[in-house]
């Protein structure tokens, strides 16, 4: 199994937390996004998306995260990343799509290197788009998250799933732009809990080899 990965991207760093839930040791080649590396010849071949995380497992290639989460769950199938009623499957697939295809897609590093290349934004600009819009959805998660009983110790009852994998990393990256999470204590509350566990500690951007 090979995993290609970069330190700072936030579905690579989703895939990293679900990787370590399962044990899972792949084969690592990390691309460096700033440096375009993401866009070379060798790793188009790999990825003609020209994005990370791309996994290889014997002769298929996956691409997109959480195509990449449910496909470890699958073939690596405890701990379990999904429950197993119908209505625990949608709710815990609603909440990871919220923010995996909803808050994360406005703030990747193409859609931001856009706002101060091309459309010449200020710094200042890109930072107040980032934030309206992990605002925007962060408002809407936390009102579902607080008034659901199914929310437990993590967004789906007190075992880990595939919601908690895309809401740490959403988290982490709304911090490093300097968001108050003030108005969102529940969703704050589950990344403490989840920072706990030392397969997601261990999926932190920093502590990854390639980290700069």
């Amino acid at each position: 199994m090979q995993f290609y990965d970069y330190f700072r991207s936030s579905a690579a760093y989703r895939c990293r937390i679900a990787l370590n839930l399962k044990g899972l040791e792949p084969e690592r080649t990390f691309v460096n996004l700033r440096t375009g590396e993401v866009r070379s010849d060798w790793y188009t071949k790999v990825n003609p998306q020209q994005l990370v995380p791309t996994l290889v497992d014997s002769d298929a290639t996956l691409t997109q995260s959480l195509a990449i989460i449910e496909y470890l769950d699958e073939i690596h199938p405890e701990p379990a990343f999904m429950p197993k009623d119908p209505l625990g499957k949608a709710r815990v697939r609603g909440i990871s799509q919220t923010i995996a295809c909803d808050i994360h897609p406005l703030n990747n590093l193409r859609i931001l290197n856009y706002l101060t290349g091309e459309l010449g934004q200020s710094e200042e600009a890109k930072n107040q788009w980032y934030v309206h819009w992990v605002n925007l959805g962060f408002t809407a998660l936390e009102a579902q998250l607080a008034a659901s009983p199914d929310t437990g110790t993590y967004c789906h009852g007190d075992t880990v799933t595939m919601a908690d994998i895309c809401l740490v990393p959403q988290v982490f990256n709304a911090r490093r732009f300097n968001t108050d999470m003030t108005p969102y204590p529940t969703i704050v509350r589950i990344d403490e809990a989840l920072a706990q566990l030392p397969a997601v500690a261990d999926a932190a951007p920093g502590k990854q080899p390639d980290a700069v």
